[in-house]
């Protein structure tokens, strides 16, 4: 399961608001509903939030492992 939490502590503790990820950085409104609701992203977005929030992928994403699942 994927989760963005570690995201918006990373946004709260820059200051950086989604607003401003839309706005000023062109991040979609599609997109952040899709953060909002743990949905995929591509990794070209991963990318340019990692470039805007000056920080790596484990600052905006973490993987869940889900206990119900069967594995691969």
């Amino acid at each position: 399961m994927i989760s963005y939490e570690p995201l918006w502590s990373t946004m709260k503790e820059q200051n950086v608001t989604t607003y401003t990820l839309i706005y000023k950085h062109n991040i979609s409104p599609n997109t952040i509903t899709s953060l909002k609701r743990n949905q995929s992203i591509t990794m070209n977005t991963l990318e340019k939030l990692c470039k805007i929030l000056n920080c790596t992928a484990d600052s905006v994403v973490k993987f869940i492992n889900d206990e119900t699942s069967t594995g691969w």
